[in-house]
């Protein structure tokens, strides 16, 4: 017996777990297209979670409405679909924006009786009117223009005729019924929408409730994240073991310390694991020394995941090489959630050391990891020498990228903290590097050490005066804290010396990934 009080039709807001359906639906509706990738509607979802709506039929997903907050001096002025949305991750999502952008509404075609559209749109106008905005704006298609365009003289005399209701257009008929008035033509909006020939209906909804607030300028904080993150990093020491019980140790101390320092993350550094070939020390090839260190994956994400939960802690840990379901070995870092879960990361870019002597394959997938402080990247050392990688996170919403990091001398560490530096700058975000120190002589495959760890933030007035929130002392084992705060972030973004996000060229370039 069905329960008759249970809603069978619910709009409700879009979560992470919703993202294979909504991919599903979408290329069921743009049949002719390429469906939003993965990263893209995570990039949604994470840059502005209040703005991203569902429709769910009997529990499955019949509608997705994508919205995002901006100013109207940008949304008002002429733009592309790809330059505003920052080529359809919501990246250029303003907290402190006084309009809502709507980015996408589509609904299953086999539904369309039940008024899912004009359902998405009154959730879009709540919100609206719940944020105090001023109203919405976005781009909206003309699927009648292509077969009218010559006789009413091209999109302007298209949307007049539309608008003085002397033709029909199925969208722009639909939105100026639901309150939205037409500010101009948007040329070259979308140019693979040949039904609109590009061109889109520039429309605005003014927020009935509006209220000019007294005080310019006051910045909200922003939602469903904490203010203040603290993060500590440890400076590892690579140290003889004569078991994995006593590096399991040697980790749990400095878990305790930082968590007692009540730190919400705490990072390792790429490869600590290394200090593993000690206990055999077998003189035996490289890669088959990289192989070996491959039988302790199950019991490290253990040990790491089962410290996350006892010491209320995220952990970032560091990396590890590990034998995948092909067969190959990759270096991954297991992100470990003081909720209990486990996430990885696999390093994207082996260095030619890295690929040659230990055989090391790089992974395919670079993908935001969403915990109770807001969405966070990780890059392990090499990765954050290609600037491509940090702006495909941070336009998923990172905004704290870690950087798990082991390097042999200066040279080397100063090319990864140079880097690191200006992806801080470039992406007007927080980078946090953590490497190891110490040599072990006549330890075979263990090669020598340099790292100063450090906490590295863009440079601008909010943040510190060199971009440093926190470093440590060359080659010594130490830990170091810095708390983070968000706010300043947006602060940056919306309003900084400069403001390298909001300023990208999307009309020139666009990171474009080119797996699912």
């Amino acid at each position: 017996m069905t329960d008759e009080s249970t809603p069978r039709l619910v709009v409700r807001h879009a979560t992470l777990s919703d993202i294979p359906a909504i991919r599903e639906l979408c290329a069921k509706v743009y049949a002719d297209s390429a469906p939003y990738s993965t990263a893209q509607l995570r990039g949604q979802l994470q840059n502005f979670p209040e703005g991203q709506f569902v429709a769910v039929l009997e529990g499955n997903i019949v509608g997705y409405c994508a919205t995002f907050r901006v100013t109207g001096e940008i949304a008002l002025a002429p733009h592309t679909w790809t330059e505003i949305t920052g080529g359809g991750f919501a990246s250029r999502h303003d907290p402190e924006g006084d309009w809502l952008y709507g980015m996408e509404v589509f609904v299953d075609p086999e539904n369309r009786g039940l008024r899912l559209g004009q359902r998405l749109y009154t959730a879009r106008k709540s919100l609206c009117e719940s944020l105090g905005l001023r109203g919405i704006i976005f781009g909206g298609r003309l699927p009648g223009l292509v077969r009218r365009a010559a006789k009413v003289g091209g999109a302007e005399g298209y949307v007049k005729a539309v608008v003085e209701k002397r033709l029909r257009d199925p969208v722009l008929s639909f939105q100026l019924r639901n309150g939205f008035d037409v500010h101009g033509i948007l040329k070259d909006y979308l140019p693979s929408d040949k039904e609109s020939l590009g061109y889109a209906a520039h429309l605005v909804w003014q927020n009935p409730t509006f209220v000019e607030p007294e005080v310019v300028g006051r910045r909200r904080r922003p939602a469903r994240e904490p203010n203040t993150v603290r993060v500590s990093i440890v400076q590892y020491q690579q140290r003889r073991v004569s078991s994995f019980e006593e590096f399991g140790k040697n980790v749990e101390y400095f878990v305790d310390v930082v968590a007692d320092y009540k730190a919400d993350f705490v990072v390792f550094p790429e490869l600590f694991t290394l200090q593993l070939l000690s206990i055999e020390n077998e003189p035996i090839p490289a890669n088959e020394a990289i192989a070996h260190l491959t039988s302790y994956t199950e019991r490290l994400k253990k040990l790491l995941s089962d410290l996350a939960v006892s010491y209320n802690i995220n952990i970032i840990g560091g990396s590890h090489p590990t034998r995948v379901e092909d067969g190959t070995i990759q270096n991954i870092c297991y992100v470990c959630l003081r909720d209990g879960s486990i996430h990885s990361q696999v390093k994207i870019h082996p260095t030619p050391n890295e690929r040659y002597w230990w055989r090391i394959e790089g992974g395919n997938e670079s993908d935001t990891i969403m915990t109770d402080c807001g969405p966070i990247g990780v890059m392990i050392c090499y990765d954050s020498e290609f600037p491509e990688l940090a702006r495909h996170l941070v336009d998923q919403g990172a905004r704290m990228l870690f950087v798990p990091f082991c390097t042999d001398e200066r040279q080397s560490y100063l090319r990864v903290r140079y880097c690191c530096q200006a992806r801080a700058v470039e992406n007007q975000a927080y980078v946090i590097m953590s490497g190891n120190v110490g040599n072990l002589p006549n330890v075979e495959n263990m090669d020598i050490q340099y790292a100063q760890s450090c906490i590295l933030t863009p440079c601008d007035t909010p943040f510190a005066r060199d971009g440093i929130a926190a470093d440590t002392t060359p080659n010594v084992e130490m830990v170091a804290f810095a708390d983070l705060r968000l706010d300043d972030l947006n602060a940056a973004r919306d309003s900084g010396t400069v403001q390298n996000l909001k300023d990208r060229r999307f009309d020139l370039y666009t990171v474009d990934w080119k797996r699912k």
